[in-house]
């Protein structure tokens, strides 16, 4: 029993320490989708910190661990988060992963270095690496207490186990019984919602990596008895920590923090009594990394992804049919030029070097291939490197020739690396990363500790060959030996890419359930890419064993993989030519660095570090950063048209269309026949004229040859958007859009809408799909900037305000779908609008059916009472403009009579509206005017009384039921 309640309670400690960090990780995590590979970083930063004011200068241990959690560490998260992580997020799930990883490697070498130069400039620093046993936050020594026979506990636990179970209540209250909590917790369950709900995201993801970095430094200072200063260990730290967050799917603070105590203990008993892993060498230290992986794969979901598109997308490909003179040119030039080097202006140093690079740029080739063909991030390559050499360095020893073993050792990892890519047939994204870490970890405490397989601390000698009349032991043979493979490898990859496999493969990486519908195999797929890369990744690691003539089972850790991943995605993962970039870089940075720059260890991996950091600006990595930026300034400067242009089927010298009437004006138009204008509406005295029913409430002459329109684009006069300030009577509009053009990655949508809202009015916008309607609205609201045009609400130019501003002014959203926060209750969806009680009853007592259910999730409510709880807020606080895409969408009849009798209310009550509906009928019921969208335009507005049923065919179907020969064209706002 005094055993049990010694592990128990010596488990709790280190319990403790993992629910803080996954705490933290799990606030990170929920506030911008970013997993925090650097989270353990920060902990051992703030440790690092710690040890060095408290030990080597002095300082009190309370006030020092107060200054450093209180004030550095957030400040540290509030740094990071103004710098990096808000771009971060607007990128591909790869370049978060690599540069957060980046991140893990240049924050603890950052903090060393400027202990190194501290040291240099005498301050009384003390030795930090690797140092154990030292003063925590209490007393030095720690005071014991014995509560029975076997069983005590010291101040630095007692510290840990009160310190922890404050800051839970103080969570638990501040998420639960704040409004800063409920904020919180709204942008954890719908970012852009917050935004159009007039709460800054970006502020509240500050405060969440404030809290989240605040509790790895705590982490950090209460482990420093316990850990040391092993940046290595802080790191397996945060992983086992992260078992604790996906036990709280990412999501659920108090699970993830019940999950990281659990954990701890478990993790005692396991060393107490499982004795059945006596034989099985580094088991007991592979626990959490066994349950890490197990949990990943039963809580992974089934989420839906047919229709969906890959939001890692490639870039455009600005070399997509170019002569291979032009693609490849430069670079068989380059390599041309290097093999004549080795013989010529190398010393035998630096051609050792440029060997050793190539040597590495076989094992990068690997992440081309399951990274950026398939889009899925291995951080296992490091574990397919050691074996396959130690696998060959076994053969060998045993007398097999070197290119037989190499052969062996080649399958060995292939075969490794298809029983890695089991979770990838059901995981993906940083599920998938933290697997293969996962699995990484295990081989390295399970699999490479195997006597007969590592061989001691010695391990294997491979020896370099000897082929033919070539001897590969002079490093410039070695050299072009290499260069040949790395060349036939990169040529091999390009076929690759360019094969039926390829683009197979390049399918799944896209839209997997569009690719199986086409007859591709998703399974054998996956499984194709993940073995060819560990295949590559072994065959680059035994040439890479042969270059240092030895492999032992520690030269090439996960860590080790994690650094290669984020050399390799920053110079360019798509590419293999850049993969053998990056590994010459690899090489070559260190020893450039020592001779010229430092002698400091630190800096280099400092360097490497940031360059993984710069993938928050060029995603695609340095190298491809530097020929698209290229393209991009020969396309400026070229007369020829822009991409944008080209799809939208403009000629070049034809006019840009009439941003009024929506009419393409005269000249060659691509794929689409000329229109043909309506029939007017008006009375025989009007038949020269255009009916103009929007918001000017005047006519508008029609250009003719002899009065040329100059309303048009560029040609308005800067007056323009005031023109558009007064509606008929003279009332104020409410909101204007004047000459919008926007579009999404250079694909336009939108060419030049004019819309004039009215207070008090309902303005029905129609179209068939992909018309641009939800364009309108999210450029409207702020979601979208357009590329040029002018955004006006009462008066006042708010074209460069964003979404937080726009809903402060009173322009509201509500997003196609249900503008609700599902894992909100009812009551605290409703708080987020209304924070007084009395405006809350009030909607109670207007809705019976939401009062009775007000402590009810959101989420559980049925479609049409989703829509009524998104109404119900803004009919006791009507909004000044409120723009509604397809609020109808999946309600039943009944519930879209409710619905559109809740918007005329809000018109009644001063609101102006803009209705997005692709069902015309049951809009047309409550509009005051309609406007139709057709290819990006505005094609005609007018009052509801003078739609007709023309119109109605021509905005949905292209074509027009009547052919009089007296039609002018019809001109709205």
């Amino acid at each position: 029993m005094a055993d049990l309640l010694g592990f128990v309670l010596s488990g709790l400690v280190s319990g403790a320490l993992y629910a803080l960090l996954a705490t933290g990780l799990v606030l990170s995590y929920s506030a911008s989708g970013l997993f925090n590979f650097a989270h353990g970083a920060t902990a051992y930063l703030c440790a690092l910190a710690f040890h060095e004011l408290h030990s080597g200068f002095g300082w009190p241990a309370v006030p020092t661990a107060l200054l450093l959690v209180c004030v550095i560490a957030p400040g540290l998260g509030w740094g990071l988060d103004r710098l990096m992580f808000r771009k971060l997020a607007k990128v591909g799930e790869t370049a978060q992963i690599v540069a957060t990883i980046g991140l893990l490697v240049a924050l603890p070498a950052l903090g060393l270095w400027i202990v190194e130069l501290l040291e240099r400039a005498g301050a009384p620093v003390k030795p930090a690496e690797n140092q154990f046993g030292l003063p925590g936050v209490g007393p030095s020594p720690a005071e014991s207490w014995q509560l029975m026979d076997g069983v005590g506990v010291d101040s630095d636990q007692l510290i840990t186990w009160v310190t922890t179970a404050v800051v839970a209540a103080g969570l638990w209250l501040l998420l639960r019984h704040t409004p800063l909590g409920l904020r919180l917790r709204a942008v954890v369950d719908n970012r852009s919602l917050v935004e159009l709900r007039g709460m800054s995201a970006d502020r509240l993801s500050s405060v969440a990596w404030m809290l989240s970095s605040a509790l790895a430094g705590l982490a950090g200072v209460l482990a420093t008895p316990l850990l040391g200063l092993s940046a290595h260990d802080f790191t397996l730290f945060l992983f086992v920590s992260a078992t604790a967050a996906v036990l709280g799917r990412f999501a659920s603070i108090p699970l993830a923090f019940a999950g990281g105590l659990a954990l701890g203990v478990l993790q005692n008993l396991v060393a107490g009594y499982a004795s059945f892993a006596d034989d099985i060498t580094g088991f007991r230290t592979a626990v959490p990394f066994l349950i890490l992986f197990a949990g990943l794969l039963l809580m992974a979901r089934r989420q839906r992804t047919a229709g969906t598109a890959a939001v890692d997308a490639p870039p455009l490909d600005h070399l997509n049919g170019a002569s291979w003179q032009r693609r490849w040119g430069p670079w068989a030039v380059a390599a041309l030029l290097l093999g004549v080097a080795f013989y010529t202006v190398t010393t035998p140093f630096w051609s050792g070097i440029l060997a050793q690079g190539l040597a590495i740029s076989l094992v990068f080739l690997s992440f081309t291939v399951v990274t950026g063909l398939g889009a899925m991030v291995s951080l296992a390559q490091a574990t397919f490197v050691t074996g396959a050499a130690l696998v060959a360095g076994l053969l060998m020893s045993q007398g097999w020739p070197f290119l037989g073993a190499a052969l062996v050792g080649t399958c060995a990892a292939a075969l490794l690396g298809a029983v890695v890519a089991l979770p990838a047939l059901r995981l993906g994204g940083r599920s998938l990363a933290l697997a293969t870490l996962a699995l990484a970890f295990l081989a390295d405490q399970v699999l490479f500790q195997t006597g007969w397989l590592r061989n001691g601390d010695t391990g294997w000698e491979i020896p370099r060959p000897i082929l033919g009349p070539i001897d590969l032991g002079d490093d410039r043979a070695l050299g072009v030996a290499l260069l040949v493979l790395v060349t036939a490898v990169v040529a091999a990859l390009s076929a690759l890419r360019n094969s039926p496999t390829g683009r197979a493969m390049l399918a799944v990486r896209s839209a997997p359930a569009a690719a199986m519908a086409s007859g591709v195999s998703v399974v054998r797929t996956k499984l194709l890419l993940f073995t060819l890369s560990a295949g590559l990744a072994g065959f680059g690691g035994v040439m890479y064993a042969s270059y240092n003539t030895r492999i032992t089972a520690t030269d090439f850790t996960a860590m080790t993989g994690l650094v290669w991943l984020a050399v390799v995605v920053a110079a360019g993962v798509r590419r293999p030519q850049y993969a053998v970039v990056a590994g010459l870089v690899f090489a070559l940075v260190p020893h450039l660095m020592a001779d010229y720059v430092t002698e400091s260890v630190h800096l280099p991996v400092i360097l490497f570090g940031l360059a993984g950091l710069a993938l928050a600006n060029d995603p695609d990595g340095y190298a491809a950063a530097v020929a698209v930026r290229r393209f991009r300034r020969r396309a400026s400067s070229s007369p020829d048209p822009p991409l944008p242009e080209v799809l939208s089927g403009q000629l070049p010298g034809a006019a840009p269309p009439d941003p009024l009437s929506g009419a393409a004006a005269p000249g060659p138009r691509l794929g689409a026949p000329p229109r043909t204008p309506y029939r007017a509406s008006r009375s025989s005295s009007n038949a020269g004229r255009a009916s103009f029913s929007g918001a000017r409430g005047t006519a508008r002459p029609a250009p003719t040859a002899q009065q040329p329109n100059n309303d048009r684009g560029a040609g308005r006069s800067p007056e323009a958007p005031q023109a558009f300030g007064k509606g008929r009577g003279g009332e104020k509009t409410a909101l204007v859009l004047h000459d919008l053009h926007a579009g999404y990655d250079g694909a336009p949508v939108l060419h030049g809408v004019d819309l004039a809202l009215r207070a008090g009015e309902i303005l029905a916008l129609l179209g068939p799909n992909g018309a641009g309607k939800t364009t309108t609205c999210r450029v409207a609201a702020g979601l979208l900037a357009p590329r040029t045009g002018q955004v006006h609400a009462a008066g006042r130019d708010v074209t460069r305000q964003s979404p937080v501003h726009r809903s402060r002014e009173g322009i509201l959203l509500a997003p196609e779908g249900r503008g609700i926060f599902p894992a909100l209750t009812i009551d605290e969806n409703l708080a987020l609008h209304l924070p007084n009680r009395t405006d809350r009853d009030a909607v109670y007592e207007r809705f019976p059916a939401l009062a009775a259910r007000r402590t009810v999730g959101a989420g559980s409510l049925s479609c049409g009472e989703q829509q009524l709880l998104a109404l119900a807020p803004l009919l006791q606080r009507p909004p000044k403009v409120l723009i509604a895409d397809e609020p109808s969408l999946g309600l039943a009849p009944r519930v879209v009579d409710e619905v559109f009798r809740l918007l005329t209310e809000l018109r009644d009550a001063g609101t102006a509206l803009l209705l997005v509906e692709e069902k015309a009928a049951e809009i047309l019921g409550v509009a005051d005017r309609v406007a139709y969208l057709a290819q990006g335009r505005i094609s005609w507005c007018g009052p509801r009384a003078e739609v007709e049923a023309d119109r109605l065919t021509e905005a949905y179907l292209g074509i027009a039921t009547h052919t009089s020969a007296t039609r002018t064209e019809v001109s709205g706002p």
